[in-house]
Parts: C-alpha cells; sequence; structure tokens
C-alpha cells in the first residue's frame, strides 16, 4: 500500500458487539502499523421495529462518540453497523454529513459500503443471512429493493439480543450462505457486524462460486474506498478486496 502511515481508522460498534473490533483486526494485521483502527461505543443492546429500539440509533450520542474519536486524529468514521437496512438508508447519509460536519473528516457506513461495492459491481441480485427476527429482516428485504437491490433468498435466525449474535457459530452460518446459494443471487451478504461471517467468507466462495460479502469486511472496504485506497493486500480474505 502506498499510503503513508498512519492510516487511522475510527470506527463506531454497538456497545454490545464482540465481534467487529477483533475481527477488524485480523483483517488489517497485514497492513499493520500502516493502517490501524480505532473504536468507539455508544449504546445498543437489542434489534427491533419499536421506538425503543430504534432510538438507540438517534444521532446525538452517535455524534458524541465521533466526537472522542475525532480526539485520536483520525482521517476518517465508519458507523460500522447495519441499521439503516431497516430505519433507511438515508439514515446514514444523514448521519455521515453531520459526523462531517463535526468532526471534520470524511465518514461512511456498512451500509452505504455495502451500497457502492454492489453498484459498483452490477451486482443487483443478493441472498441475506442474518441474526434478525421475522419483521427486521422483512423491512430490510424492502429497503434493499427501494434501492434496486431483489433479495433472492433469505435466512434469518430470528433474534433480537444483539450481544447473543456474537454467539452463533461459524459453521451455521457457512450453512444459512449454503442454502441461500441455492437460488444463484450474484452475491451472498452477511448482514449483522456482530455476526462471524469474516473469516469464512473466502472458504465459502471457493466452494460455492459466488462472492460472499461479510458485513465487518465490506465496511472496511468502504474505509479504503473512501480514501481511494488499494486492497489487494487483504485479497486472501475473498474477492471483496481481490
Amino acid at each position: 500500500m502506498s499510503a503513508v502511515p498512519p492510516f487511522r481508522i475510527g470506527m463506531l460498534t454497538p456497545s454490545s458487539n464482540t465481534v467487529l473490533e477483533p475481527y477488524t483486526a485480523a483483517l488489517l494485521a497485514p497492513l499493520f502499523p500502516r493502517v490501524t483502527a480505532h473504536f468507539g461505543r455508544f449504546r445498543v443492546t437489542r434489534i427491533g421495529l419499536d421506538p425503543g429500539a430504534d432510538a438507540q440509533f438517534s444521532q446525538e450520542p452517535i455524534l458524541a462518540a465521533s466526537d472522542l474519536l475525532a480526539d485520536a486524529k483520525v482521517d476518517l468514521i465508519a458507523w460500522n453497523g447495519t441499521s439503516a437496512s431497516w430505519l433507511g438508508i438515508d439514515t446514514d447519509e444523514r448521519l455521515c454529513a453531520a459526523i462531517t460536519a463535526r468532526c471534520g473528516v470524511p465518514a461512511t457506513s456498512a451500509v452505504l459500503s455495502l451500497r457502492r461495492y454492489l453498484a459498483g459491481h452490477g451486482i443487483t441480485r443478493i441472498g441475506l443471512v442474518t441474526p434478525y427476527t421475522s419483521d427486521v429482516q422483512a423491512r430490510i428485504v424492502q429497503t434493499f429493493a427501494r434501492d434496486g437491490i431483489t433479495t433472492v433468498a433469505e435466512r434469518h435466525l430470528g433474534v433480537s439480543d444483539n450481544f447473543s449474535f456474537a454467539t452463533v457459530p461459524e459453521g451455521e452460518i457457512a450453512d444459512l450462505c449454503r442454502a441461500v446459494a441455492v437460488e444463484m443471487p450474484q452475491a451472498i451478504v452477511v448482514l449483522c457486524t456482530n455476526m462471524r461471517g469474516t473469516l469464512i467468507a473466502a472458504d465459502l466462495e471457493a466452494e460455492l462460486g459466488v462472492t460472499v460479502l461479510d458485513s465487518v469486511a465490506f465496511t472496511l472496504w468502504g474505509c479504503f474506498a473512501e480514501r481511494g485506497l488499494p486492497t489487494r493486500d487483504l485479497a486472501g480474505f475473498g474477492r471483496l478486496f481481490a
């Protein structure tokens, strides 16, 4: 990579998330110490469509966490969560604009990064894998449909407790991906930054012959894309980076 060291990425994470920090560090290991990730948390414990769950994603606590990341002089801030997939993609557009205005650095998110990748690769048919409840899953399918993305197959686990998402075994995630692959999507999206699809994506791609887009991975990809930086050093983690 030609970036002048260090490239410091600030990432915002739900408070109950235990996956995205260590798995992002694993992805960045080939680039350490040239590229580093630094994390800020705000309270998120449950995923649902009720007002109490939605309120967890109000802007002010997220912006307060962004302020603290800005103290570390990060070069970019990413919201490493998927809430815009059921709240509406425009919520992340507004949030990222507010972060940039407040902190003076570019901002992106998991959902905006996914949208960027899908559009850039002409992908309009996906298989969707999540840990979420049926009503949240249905809302996600609707959100993607409004953005021109058809979900040709989906699997979800019916769980709402955010901490519990991290306990789903990699083998179970792989089986969900195999199930949606039957409908021949252009890509499989593992949508949740607290779900451990990151390190199994490359092997699943080799097995299934389809791109597997894990949320932790495509959020990081989006950070590199925002800076126009190559990701070839991470190609071993899947087609996303190749």
